[in-house]
C-alpha cells in the first residue's frame, strides 16, 4: 500500500494565479494526515508547484523539477518538458507515481510520468482524486462569477471535499 495525497487546483484570472490543495494523506482507506502541505514555491518563489499521488515520489519530483528550473533559467515550459522526458525514460523515475501542477506568471502546466506536459485551455488545472470535482467547480465559477482566482480555488476545493472521500477541507494556498 502506498501513501497518497490528493487534490490540487490552480486557477488563473485577471493576471493572477492561485494554487490550492487539501491536506489529506491516505493509505488505502485510512486517513494518515489531515494537514499536509502539497504546495511548494520553486525557482526563487516565481513558480508554484503542487502534487497529487505517492508522497515520497512527489518530493523527488519537486527536487528534480527545481533542478530543471535552475538548469533552464526558470523557463517553465522547457523545464517541464525536460522533466517529463526524464520521468518517462529514466528507469528510476519511470516508477514514480504522482502528478504535478506547475505555474508561473505566464503558464500553468500539468506533468505526468507518461511524458505528458499539458497546458489547460480555460485557466483551470486540477489533479488528484478530487481533481475532476474541483476542476468542474472552478470552471463554472470562472465563467459565471466575478470571484478572484484565490476564492475560486477555495470554493472549488471545498466542493471537492464535500464530494470526494479522499479530499478534506484543510486547505492551503499559494498565489502569484
Amino acid at each position: 500500500m502506498r501513501v497518497r495525497s490528493t487534490t490540487v487546483v490552480c486557477v488563473r484570472r485577471d493576471g493572477k494565479v492561485a494554487m490550492g490543495a487539501d491536506g489529506q494523506v491516505t493509505m488505502d482507506k485510512v486517513v494518515l494526515k489531515h494537514g499536509a502541505r502539497k504546495l511548494r514555491r520553486l525557482g526563487d518563489g516565481q513558480v508554484l508547484a503542487g502534487f497529487a499521488g505517492a508522497t515520497a515520489d512527489a518530493f523527488t519530483l519537486f527536487e528534480k523539477f527545481e533542478g530543471k528550473l535552475k538548469e533552464y533559467g526558470k523557463n517553465l515550459p522547457r523545464a517541464a518538458v525536460e522533466l517529463a522526458k526524464d520521468w518517462r525514460t529514466d528507469r528510476y523515475l519511470r516508477r514514480l507515481e504522482a502528478l504535478l501542477v506547475v505555474a508561473d506568471a505566464e503558464r500553468t502546466l500539468i506533468l505526468s510520468g507518461t511524458g505528458d506536459v499539458v497546458e489547460p485551455d480555460e485557466g483551470v488545472a486540477a489533479i488528484g482524486s478530487g481533481g475532476p470535482f474541483a476542476q468542474a467547480a472552478a470552471s463554472v465559477l470562472l465563467k459565471h462569477s466575478p470571484l478572484p482566482a484565490r476564492q475560486i480555488c477555495e470554493e472549488a476545493l471545498r466542493t471537492a471535499a464535500r464530494i470526494c472521500i479522499y479530499t478534506n477541507d484543510q486547505l492551503t494556498f499559494e498565489e502569484l
